[in-house]
C-alpha cells in the first residue's frame, strides 16, 4: 500500500499511471462518469417525483387520505427487487451499453403514462413498472466501474456518479413547483401531471445517447467509443491488479462456493443496514407542509434544501474515501453527521431551528452508498460472475426491507413525527459503524486481507482458472502451492 500512501488528495491520477493509462482513464472519465451522473440523476427525479406530485394536488385530485404515498413508495422497491433478479445472470452475458439504455427508455414511456393516472390502482401499476425497469441501474453503474476502474478510482467516480440520486431529488420539487406554478390548468392539466410528462421529456432521448455514449465493459465493449489497444491496456492494469476481466460460465461450484460463504452474508448484513439509515424520503416535504404556512410551490422549493446539501456530502465522504481518511473513517463520518439529525428528530420537543438542521443533513446518510458499494466492488474484483451475484443480491435484499419496514416505522398516518422511525433508524446508523468495523477487520479498506476458509484455493472456474476467495489477489503458479489451513491474512 506504498503507493497509496505516498498519493496526495489532490491527485486524480497515481503516480505510477503511464501517460497511455491516464489518457484511458480521462477517456473512461469522459464516457462513463457524466453519462452515468445525467441517468442517475433522471433515475432519481422520475423516482422521487411521486412525493412530489402527491403534495402537490395528487391527493386531493385522486382522494388520497390514508397511508397511500407510503404504498406508492412500497410498490416501487418491491418492484426494484423483482426487477433486479434476472441480471444476476445478464449483467456479465449482456454488453451493457445495450442494457442500460433499453432500460432507461422502459422507465421514460411507464413514468410519461403516469400522467394520465386516475385511481390508485393506476398509480401503483405504473409505479410497479417504472420500478421493474429501473431497478438493476445502480448495481449496473458499479459492476461497469468496477470493470475499469482500480480499487483506489472507484470510489471519487462512484461519488460523482452518485451526485445523481440528489440532484434528481432536488430538482424534482423544483421542477414541480414550476409546473405547479407556470402549468397548472393548461390544457386542461393539473400542475402535477405536467410534472410526470416533463420528466418523460427529459428521461426519454437520453436512452438513445447511451447506445452511442456508454463503453460497455472490457469483457463486452462498446467498440464505438472503445479502441482495441485501449481495451488491451485497460485489461493489462486490471489484471495487474488482481481484477478478473473475461466472463466464464455460472456453475454449480460457483453458486456453492457463494451461498456457503459466510464472507457473502456478511456484505449483505451489512448493505441491509445501510439501506435502513435514511429517514423516510418524503417526511421534510411532510414536515414543511404541516407548517401551514407556504404555499406548494414553496413546499416544493424549500423540500430541496436537503438534497442540495446532499451533493456536498456525497462528494466531500467519496472523494475523501478515496484520497485522505479511508472508506472506514468515512462511512464513520458520514454516519455521525446523520446520526446527529436523527437524534433531534427522535427527541422532536426542539426548537423549530434544530428541525430543519435535522432535516437539511438527512442526505450525509446517502452519502454511504458509493464508499460502500466502492470497497464490495473491490472485495468481489477475483470473479466477474461472482460480483454480478454478490452486488445485486445485496442490492435486492437490502432494497426488500424497504417495501414493509417503512410500513412500520413510517407510516404516512404518523407523519412528520414518525415516533418509530426517527428511533429505528438511529439505531441502524450505530449498527452500520459496527459492521464497517468488522468489513475493515475480514477484508481490508482496500480488500486486501481475507479469512480464508479450507479448500478455497482449490475452487476452479470452468475455465480451470484458480479464484482466491473475497479480496485476495493470488499469483496462478503459486497458489497451487498455497496450504489453504495456513492463509489467515
Amino acid at each position: 500500500m506504498s503507493e497509496l500512501s505516498a498519493r496526495k488528495w489532490y491527485h486524480w491520477y497515481s503516480p505510477t499511471d503511464t501517460p497511455e493509462e491516464k489518457k484511458l482513464i480521462l477517456k473512461l472519465d469522459l464516457l462513463l462518469v457524466p453519462y452515468a451522473f445525467v441517468l442517475y440523476w433522471v433515475k432519481y427525479v422520475d423516482q422521487t417525483n411521486i412525493n412530489n406530485a402527491y403534495v402537490s394536488g395528487m391527493a386531493d385530485d385522486l382522494g388520497f387520505h390514508g397511508n397511500e404515498l407510503v404504498q406508492f413508495q412500497t410498490i416501487f422497491v418491491v418492484g426494484n427487487v423483482v426487477g433486479l433478479l434476472p441480471f444476476i445472470y445478464l449483467f456479465p452475458r449482456v454488453p451493457m451499453h445495450i442494457l442500460v439504455p433499453s432500460l432507461d427508455l422502459g422507465w421514460g414511456i411507464f413514468t410519461l403514462l403516469q400522467y394520465r393516472a386516475t385511481s390508485y390502482a393506476e398509480i401503483m401499476a405504473y409505479r410497479f413498472l417504472v420500478s421493474i425497469f429501473e431497478a438493476s441501474y445502480f448495481p449496473g453503474v458499479h459492476f461497469v466501474l468496477g470493470s475499469w476502474y482500480r480499487s483506489d478510482e472507484i470510489g471519487r467516480r462512484g461519488g460523482l456518479f452518485y451526485i445523481g440520486l440528489t440532484l434528481g431529488t432536488m430538482t424534482a420539487g423544483l421542477l414541480q413547483g414550476a409546473a405547479t406554478q407556470y402549468l397548472d390548468g393548461h390544457n386542461g392539466l393539473a400542475g402535477w401531471r405536467w410534472n410526470f410528462i416533463i420528466n418523460a421529456i427529459i428521461t426519454l432521448p437520453l436512452a438513445f445517447v447511451g447506445y452511442f455514449l456508454w463503453p460497455g465493459t472490457p469483457d463486452k465493449p462498446n467498440r464505438l467509443v472503445m479502441k482495441k489497444s485501449e481495451i488491451a491496456l485497460a485489461k493489462e492494469r486490471l489484471e495487474r491488479n488482481g481484477s478478473k476481466v473475461r466472463s466464464t460460465p455460472f456453475s454449480w461450484t460457483l453458486l456453492r462456493r457463494i451461498f456457503t460463504s459466510w464472507q457473502f452474508y456478511i456484505l449483505v448484513f451489512w448493505d441491509i443496514l445501510f439501506f435502513n439509515t435514511s429517514a423516510n424520503t418524503a417526511a421534510f416535504l411532510l414536515w414543511i407542509k404541516s407548517l401551514d404556512r407556504y404555499n406548494t410551490t414553496k413546499v416544493n422549493q424549500l423540500g430541496s434544501i436537503s438534497p442540495a446539501l446532499g451533493i456536498f456530502f456525497v462528494l466531500f465522504i467519496n472523494f475523501s474515501a478515496d484520497l485522505w481518511i479511508g472508506r472506514p473513517a468515512a462511512i464513520t463520518l458520514a454516519s455521525a453527521i446523520n446520526f446527529t439529525g436523527l437524534v433531534i428528530l427522535a427527541v422532536w420537543n426542539v426548537p423549530e431551528a434544530a428541525k430543519w438542521y435535522a432535516y437539511s443533513v438527512g442526505y450525509s446518510a446517502v452519502a454511504v452508498s458509493s464508499v460502500l458499494y466502492g470497497w464490495a466492488n473491490t472485495i468481489l474484483r477475483h470473479n466477474n460472475e461472482e460480483r454480478a451475484l454478490t452486488l445485486i443480491l445485496m442490492t435486492a435484499i437490502a432494497t426488500s426491507t424497504q417495501a414493509w419496514i417503512p410500513l412500520l416505522v413510517y407510516p404516512t398516518v404518523e407523519a412528520p413525527r414518525f415516533p418509530k422511525g426517527y428511533v429505528y433508524s438511529a439505531v441502524m446508523v450505530v449498527l452500520l459503524v459496527a459492521m464497517t468495523q468488522v468489513i475493515r477487520i475480514v477484508y481490508g479498506s482496500h480488500g486486501e486481507k481475507v479469512r480464508a476458509r479450507r479448500g478455497s484455493f482449490s475452487d476452479e472456474s470452468e475455465d480451470g482458472e484458480i479464484h482466491a476467495p473475497h479480496g485476495l489477489s493470488i499469483d496462478k503458479d503459486a497458489g497451487k502451492h498455497i496450504q489453504p489451513s495456513t492463509v489467515a491474512v
